[in-house]
């Protein structure tokens, strides 16, 4: 398997919400409901009054989350799987979606809860040091980062392990780690941004 060398940028994600309903299974799969509820447990009862979800494809995690959080910013570059998600979070007053290609575009709001899931792999290395820089000045003291990943095989820029060890790297420190899991198919990974740093 080939893997790509820089990035995944819009007009891939745009191509596989075009192509199908559902390209990853997100609503459909019994796999993907049940890392959903898992994530949702990891975070422990919390409460969060800005949160902010990078690459939340057609909103089915976000619909999770928006209980929990007082405002919820969910991101993606993909316009097609914005609009659907707009559609299944409509009864949530506090979640607003935007179209950013992040790490090159992002908010200037600091985020008591960062959730990147499955999104980390599709960066190359460049877009993961920027990434970690944004991190590292908008997760709040105290603050919640969960990361949940694939562990397969992909053509992706990164593996799952490999994303996630260097996104740690690019963030030089600063973080708990509450939750270093590995699950079947995936790993689930919990950091809490230390309150003196």
């Amino acid at each position: 398997m080939t893997r790509h060398e820089t990035s995944l940028g819009p007009a891939y994600f745009e191509r596989m919400f075009q192509g199908t309903d559902d390209p990853w299974d997100l609503k459909s799969s019994a796999y993907e409901q049940a890392k959903y509820v898992y994530t949702i447990k990891s975070l422990g009862g919390r409460t969060y009054s800005s949160a902010f979800e990078i690459g939340c494809a057609k909103g089915v995690l976000t619909h999770r989350l928006a209980p929990l959080c007082d405002r919820l910013l969910a991101i993606d570059v993909s316009a097609t799987a914005l609009r659907a998600a707009r559609v299944r979070c409509a009864e949530f007053q506090q979640v607003a979606f935007a179209n950013m290609v992040f790490p090159r575009q992002a908010p200037e709001d600091a985020f008591d809860l960062i959730v990147l899931s499955e999104v980390v792999y599709y960066w190359d290395d460049d877009d993961i040091r920027r990434a970690g820089a944004w991190l590292r000045s908008h997760l709040a003291a105290g603050g919640d980062m969960i990361l949940v990943h694939w562990t397969g095989e992909t053509d992706y820029p990164q593996s799952g392990d490999g994303a996630v060890e260097m996104l740690q790297a690019a963030l030089r420190g600063g973080m708990e780690i509450v939750t270093a899991e590995t699950r079947p198919g995936y790993r689930l990974d919990l950091w809490r941004r230390s309150l003196w740093a």
